[in-house]
């Protein structure tokens, strides 16, 4: 019996993305979010308000469908495992979260399986004057970051002096600081059989800790693919995730690769899968956690390029550079209607570049050079 009713905790862009996947399927979604304007309220066949962390709107959630599943990490975890016991399915099963949510666990859980790990430690503000440390480091708050906030590079001992004032009562994970050469992202979905599909690798580059541009394909060799690809396979198959499963990448200038942080759920560097891929990350994961078959993830196009579009201060008519920005040959842009404010994802613009646009399809070095031209040409438009 195929599920048509699906549940998501969330309300934000990435359950909006969902809307149009959810509607090719055939599925009711049904959303959980806190306030009548989040995105996902326009595109719900039914919405639960409620905060994301809140177990009796989950309840009332899970009247309403026949599985449950995420649009971040955000939840009450011992909460849900009570609804859990109760038969309500979710997916990711619970257990498959456990070892993620908390960024100190997610990393003791890697170690575990033997995958690449940067050195890392618990933070502790009354031994860290007492420790002989080495900068700069990096200080992660363990639950709840996102979009740079909680993640904190530390460059010397004075502005460590600063920050330990600012979070003293945050629980946070202390991380050696990796001087990378690229910044890169898998994203792969595990079905309901066991069935794994793994879109290609991605280039993800960062400006203050929030993703401005995402390049597909990532320009690496195929021994770095292969390798990134047995990461993101050992993770989600040691942990029976049924559902989507991102993995954010170092590349150190040794060629090796080390993880950052893990995303159980759709991700920021999967957006362009809207156009370059036959199913986006957002059906995958619908037909993931609804007990469909899953798509087909390769690129139908020579390269993608996704340009965040921020919010900064003095942004004005931001309709006529959306319009500008759809004049872009093979553009498509989003605009999530959230209220602009500085440094918060409000839209973005994707770029395909078909074959015949290249004189030589299969060269890395040319897709490389258009991706970065026309990252530049949509960003001279949106930031001036």
């Amino acid at each position: 019996m195929q599920i048509k009713k699906v549940g998501i905790i969330g309300g934000g862009q990435l359950a909006w993305m969902m809307g149009t996947a959810a509607q090719k399927l055939g599925i009711d979604l049904i959303i959980q979010t806190p306030h009548t304007d989040d995105p996902a309220v326009s595109v719900a066949t039914e919405v639960i308000y409620g905060e994301v962390g809140d177990a009796i709107a989950t309840s009332a959630l899970a009247a309403r469908c026949e599985v449950i599943g995420f649009e971040n990490e955000f939840i009450d975890l011992p909460a849900l495992n009570l609804l859990a016991a109760k038969g309500i399915i979710f997916r990711p099963d619970l257990t498959a979260l456990e070892p993620l949510l908390d960024k100190y666990h997610q990393r003791c859980y890697l170690e575990k399986l033997g995958l690449p790990n940067p050195q890392f430690w618990l933070w502790d503000l009354e031994q860290s004057d007492q420790n002989n440390l080495s900068y700069p480091l990096v200080l992660k708050a363990r639950r709840h970051g996102y979009d740079g906030q909680g993640t904190m590079i530390v460059k010397d001992k004075l502005q460590l002096l600063t920050i330990n004032k600012e979070i003293e009562n945050i629980p946070f994970l202390a991380e050696e600081f990796i001087p990378f050469t690229k910044e890169l992202a898998i994203i792969a979905a595990r079905s309901v059989e066991g069935k794994i599909k793994i879109y290609p690798v991605v280039e993800t580059q960062q400006e203050n800790a929030v993703c401005r541009r995402v390049f597909a394909p990532a320009a690496i060799s195929q021994d770095l693919v292969l390798a990134a690809e047995k990461i993101v396979t050992t993770i989600l198959e040691d942990l029976h995730f049924v559902g989507l499963l991102a993995v954010e990448l170092f590349l150190t200038p040794e060629g090796k690769l080390l993880i950052n942080e893990i995303a159980p759920r759709t991700h920021n560097s999967g957006h362009l899968t809207l156009e370059a891929c036959p199913t986006s990350q957002f059906e995958q994961y619908l037909r993931a956690i609804a007990g469909r078959e899953l798509g087909d993830v390769s690129m139908q196009a020579a390269g993608a390029v996704m340009v965040n579009l921020l919010g900064y201060p003095g942004l004005e008519d931001y309709l006529a550079k959306t319009q500008q920005l759809a004049q872009i040959s093979h553009s498509y842009t989003y605009w999530y209607e959230k209220t602009p404010r500085p440094g918060r994802k409000l839209g973005h613009v994707t770029v395909l570049i078909p074959a015949e646009a290249l004189e030589d399809s299969g060269n890395q070095k040319t897709v490389l050079e258009k991706m970065r031209a026309i990252a530049h040409q949509v960003e001279t438009i949106w930031y001036g």
